[in-house]
This record gives C-alpha cells, structure tokens and sequence, in this order.
C-alpha cells in the first residue's frame, strides 16, 4: 500500500468518524426532546400506559446478539475466514431484519391502538426518536447486504476488510444508541 493510498484510507476514517459524531449530535437532541415531551401526553396514554418491556427486551437481545455476530464477522475477516466472515455477516442481516420487523409491528401496534404521533408531544417524540434509530437499522441492513454480496462475488481484500470494519463500527454505534432508548425510552419512560 503507497503512502498516498494510506493517507486517503485515513481521510476515508476520519470522515466516517465525523459523520458518527454529527449522528451522535442527531441522537443526543432527539433524547433531549424526548425527555422533555415525555410527560405532554395531552391526557392520553404515557409509557407506562403502552410500552411493553418484556416485547422491547426481545428486541433489544435480537440487536445485542446481531452486534455481536457483526463483531465476530469483522474478527473472522481480519484472520482470513471467509466462510465464517460470510456466515456471522449474514446472521447479523437476518437479525437486524428481526428487529426492525418487531419494532415495525410495535408501531403498527401502538397505531391501531389509537396511539399514532399526532396524537401527544409524548407520542410525537417517542415515534421520531425510534423511528429515526429504525431508519439507520435499515440503512446499515442495506449496507451490510451490498457488502455481503460484493464479499460473496469478489472476495476478501483489505479494501473490503475496511469497508467490513467501518459498518461494524456503524453497527455497534446504533446498538450503543439502542441502550440508551432501551434505557431512557422503555426503562425511565414506562415508569414514569
């Protein structure tokens, strides 16, 4: 590798970082939002009225576990096991679409019920916040079927090995942000 290449690799990871950071600062108002609209429920239902942990706990493993199969995919790749890189890539896909598909019919759900994001401040930033991580979740599942694909048809180089890299850390970010909708959303929300 020339050292012209090694400095655009590196420009290339910079710039992923910066845009994880500008997705940090998305993240971090829609939270702020969250909790301050949390109790404008406009006398209809709160958390603790419609969430259901135990659901949400189910898909918060499902993402946890596809975090951890995106970690062992990368781990596979950088030892040159492609057969297993493949493997832990495609787990990570499938349940990624496992949990988009259960946070789409807790939507559905909550929608049928009455409880749509028109109806409360409350509603409104609760669907816009996880809304917003369910459309980077399908993002990265974009993301991760293009690369299997290419993976599968041209195999492994350390191009790709990058690539495979910065979507795991793409991936492992929005499990990170999952904790803390888990957590402040679920969690602190349902109780109050």
């Amino acid at each position: 590798m020339t050292t012209h290449d090694m400095k655009r690799q590196d420009k290339v990871e910079f710039g992923f970082w910066l845009y994880l950071m500008t997705d940090l600062m998305l993240f971090a108002s829609l939270f702020a939002t969250f909790v301050v609209l949390r109790g404008g429920t406009n006398g209809g239902p709160s958390g603790q009225d419609i969430f259901n942990i135990d659901y949400v706990m189910v898909q918060t493993f499902i993402l946890l576990a596809s975090s951890v199969t995106s970690g062992l995919a990368f781990a596979a790749a950088k030892f040159g096991k492609t057969k297993q890189m493949i493997s832990f890539l495609f787990g990570t896909i499938l349940l990624g679409v496992s949990f988009l598909g259960l946070e789409l019919a807790e939507f559905r759900t909550l929608v049928s019920e009455g409880h749509s994001w028109t109806h409360s401040a409350f509603l409104s930033s609760f669907f816009t916040l996880v809304g917003t991580h369910g459309i980077h979740i399908f993002i990265g599942l974009i993301w991760a079927t293009v690369l299997l694909v290419i993976l599968l048809r041209r195999g492994l180089s350390s191009n790709r090995l990058r690539k495979l890299g910065l979507f795991t850390m793409f991936w492992h970010f929005l499990d990170l942000v999952w904790i803390f909708i888990f957590t402040i959303v679920y969690v602190i929300g349902g109780n109050l």
